[in-house]
């Protein structure tokens, strides 16, 4: 029998482009089944961002929240042009997780070997806490999409010479806009001491050209200028933008919430809005063998850079465990460094044999399978009958009548219908009721002398199902 030789084989000739083709096709999939489907609704967090777009105006910037303005930003104009619905509350988050993916797949392209970049992405994009945020009508989104941008540019600089100025410029931008986002300054701490630290980025930062070091600088400046002026007048933002809460927390209550969030494998499911873990226990396996990986490459410029921001991060978790959603690029590079060592390892052993080399991947196709198909039914079924879950999102705005005209609501609702009512014109909405016949949230249910119930609407869920309550004089 003759030598197997599986470069003669079509699909292995094509095998990196068909990976890609399969990770576009299934977060384009996974996006819009999220979008519309899953959770279905908005929490109290998305409502609240609503509230802050919609003052968003960029000639105006001292009656706005400096914090996470460039998502206010799309999200204003999200909602300008398609009105408010859920799924326009959500459209820039989906759109900057699409991005995000894309971001993610060229930068392990450019880190790892396409085999691992595929593998990890598939992962990354069936993950429920990238699917929660990536439909997240929230800021959530940010904290990957920045990173993301930052070391795939930063990655791309020292490779293209003819393209160096436009990059140097695009990460300056990047830089800057990303200092908008809690969190953001502890990649960028990581970069300047890792630059600092390394010789070789050091080298590299050395020869590039000055005029295209202060221009960057320039770029940097202009846009962080309404940052810097709302810093001055409000130093406070200070401490929201880098993580730090205004009281001291207790940290053991902290640290346990972190090791549920991360390591609570015996109970699964969540309280808020979030499932737990993190990851579940089969990639958390393979990061803790990523993170073996990285201290064996621990002299190269990415693992110093890679350690450096865990380091910066963990004392914030503790101090304050609500961002775990930053973590999640970190923890996605130890994945892919994971799956590379297993890949390195079998390797090793039949360097040269093409039977085993095949039969080796089988095991670790089954595994990355494995890991997708109950990320997605993980996130699914949580989503969908988790009943410490679910009650959390609201789908009332479809359940208002065409013929409202006035809707009654709580103190605490009032920011987020006075939206509705901006892009909904015949419909007023008041805290008293105005009419003669009125419709009520649940919030403003009330005995009121004069009217009646007419009609209750109900949503499908057990707990809190009445929605909205008609009266009529």
């Amino acid at each position: 029998m003759g030598k197997l030789n599986i470069t003669n084989f079509y699909i292995y000739r094509w095998r990196y482009w068909i990976g890609y083709s399969l990770v576009i096709v299934g977060l384009i999939a996974t996006l819009i089944f999220v979008g519309l489907y899953l959770p279905g609704g908005i929490s109290n967090a998305e409502m609240h961002s609503v509230a802050q777009s919609s003052i968003t105006n960029l000639s105006n910037l001292t009656n706005i929240d400096i914090a996470n303005m460039p998502y206010h930003i799309l999200q204003h104009a999200s909602l300008a042009l398609f009105g408010i619905s859920i799924l326009s509350i959500k459209l820039p988050s989906i759109m900057l997780a699409f991005l995000a993916i894309i971001g993610i797949v060229m930068l392990l392209r450019q880190w790892f070997r396409p085999r691992i970049s595929v593998l990890a992405s598939l992962i990354a994009i069936t993950t429920g806490q990238f699917l929660f945020i990536a439909q997240n009508g929230t800021a959530d989104i940010m904290y990957v999409f920045w990173p993301v941008w930052l070391m795939l540019i930063a990655s791309l600089i020292p490779y293209q010479k003819h393209l160096r100025p436009l990059f140097i410029i695009a990460f300056c931008a990047t830089a800057a806009l990303s200092l908008y986002t809690p969190l953001s300054i502890y990649v960028l701490i990581a970069f300047v001491v890792a630059i600092l630290i390394h010789p070789h980025l050091r080298c590299i930062v050395k020869r590039l050209p000055r005029f295209e070091l202060i221009t960057g600088l320039v770029v940097i400046f202009l846009i962080t200028a309404p940052l810097i002026v709302s810093v001055i007048k409000t130093p406070d933002i200070i401490l929201t933008l880098l993580g730090i809460p205004s009281s001291w927390p207790n940290i053991g209550t902290n640290i346990t919430s972190l090791s549920i969030q991360y390591l609570g494998f015996a109970k699964l499911g969540g309280t808020t809005t979030l499932i737990t873990p993190f990851f579940e226990l089969g990639s958390m396996s393979i990061i803790l063998i990523g993170l073996y990986r990285l201290f064996q490459t621990r002299e190269t410029a990415k693992s110093y850079t890679i350690a450096l921001w865990i380091l910066c991060l963990i004392p914030i978790l503790v101090l304050n465990p609500t961002f775990t959603s930053i973590t999640f690029l970190p923890l996605l590079i130890l994945l892919a460094y994971g799956l590379s060592e297993l890949f390195y390892y079998w390797y090793s052993l039949f360097p040269r044999n093409p039977y085993a080399r095949i039969i080796g991947l089988v095991p670790i196709v089954i595994l990355v399978t494995v890991l997708v198909l109950s990320g997605m039914s993980r996130y699914i079924y949580s989503y969908k009958y988790d009943p410490n879950i679910v009650p959390n999102f609201s789908n009332d705005i479809k359940l208002i009548q065409k013929n409202t005209t006035n809707l009654v609501v709580g103190n605490g609702e009032l920011a987020f219908y006075d939206v509705f009512a901006k892009y909904n014109k015949n419909v007023a909405v008041s805290t008293i009721p105005t009419t003669d016949r009125f419709l009520a949230t649940r919030a403003a249910k009330q005995s009121i002398t004069g009217y009646a119930i007419e009609q209750i609407i109900t949503r499908s869920t057990s707990n809190d199902g009445d929605r909205f309550y008609l009266y009529k004089k």
